[in-house]
């Protein structure tokens, strides 16, 4: 018998209800991307958290959405889904006094599970002006699934995130770590560059481009002292270039020294960080694009 336990922990939610979010503040450090804007996250990103006895895998995954029309929505959604199969625990996120049709749809999906235990976590309770109201909206939630367990919490304050690693820890089959125990993520660096240039983008330009861009590293290389780094920012629009570069290159130098910044703190060591931005018109509807690009999950 093994005195540790190891698993794995889905973390679903519909878009923009605080999944990357809980998932870095559990581990401690940003291994996912987070923007007020919803669909940030687009990949199943897998955070590690070790503790002594035991070793949690999370899969933060992209909002569970109903709307499919475009071929990366429906490679989001086929992340999101296939992160339900052979996990140990499901983490489903809802939004404090939220419960909207994505949350249904998201429920709907959770039937499937079998006998994979879920536990609710109502999210952003810190913010709720009277909170007189959260404990009937817990019990009417409680109502419409056999959860194992209703936990409200603040992903971004902390609150009862002590209670959900004991919930979820308590869960887990014993077994021998899958990971060093300094492990954060099974992501390479280049994936975690990338996603650190588009998180950059996401909140800098807010509304005045779509979640139409993706990036790829083109060159990495580790010299003595510097990396030097080369990536391109697709977009599908000749304006949605224009905004992206700013007046003069103002946006894109601006977008270019916070990653860099972020990259070095990643690596420690000094980034060297060069950034083109190319037109891919309609790679976020191409399914063969989308492949090439990491977003097959199948």
């Amino acid at each position: 018998m093994s005195d540790t336990r190891c698993g794995v922990v889905a973390i679903v939610g519909r878009p923009n209800v605080g999944k990357s979010t809980l998932m870095n503040h559990l581990i401690g450090e940003k291994v996912s991307i987070t923007s007020r804007k919803p669909q940030t996250t687009r990949h199943r990103i897998h955070g590690i958290l070790s503790r002594p006895g035991y070793q949690i895998v999370f899969a933060d995954t992209p909002g569970i959405h109903t709307g499919q029309e475009r071929a990366l929505n429906r490679a989001m959604n086929d992340a999101a889904q296939s992160a339900l199969s052979d996990v140990d625990v499901i983490c489903f996120m809802v939004d404090a006094l939220k419960w909207t049709e994505g949350d249904e749809h998201v429920l709907s999906l959770l039937q499937r599970a079998g006998d994979t235990p879920v536990i609710l976590l109502v999210n952003k309770v810190d913010n709720l002006p009277d909170k007189s109201l959260l404990l009937p909206h817990l019990e009417s939630l409680a109502a419409r699934f056999a959860f194992a367990e209703v936990i409200p919490v603040s992903a971004l304050r902390d609150h009862n995130l002590d209670v959900l690693e004991k919930a979820l820890s308590s869960r887990l089959p014993e077994g021998d770590f899958w990971f060093d125990d300094d492990q954060l993520t099974d992501r390479s660096l280049r994936f975690m560059a990338a996603e650190i240039i588009r998180e950059k983008v996401v909140r800098q330009l807010g509304q005045e481009v779509p979640h139409q861009i993706t990036v790829e590293i083109d060159i990495w290389e580790d010299g003595p002292k510097v990396t030097d780094i080369a990536a391109t920012i697709l977009v599908e629009r000749r304006g949605q270039k224009k905004i992206l570069i700013g007046d003069k290159g103002s946006r894109i130098k601006s977008i270019g020294t916070q990653a860099r910044e972020d990259m070095e703190r990643l690596i420690d060591r000094k980034v060297m960080l060069t950034l083109w931005v190319k037109i891919k018109a309609g790679w976020s509807d191409d399914e063969r694009a989308l492949r090439s690009l990491g977003y097959d999950h199948r």
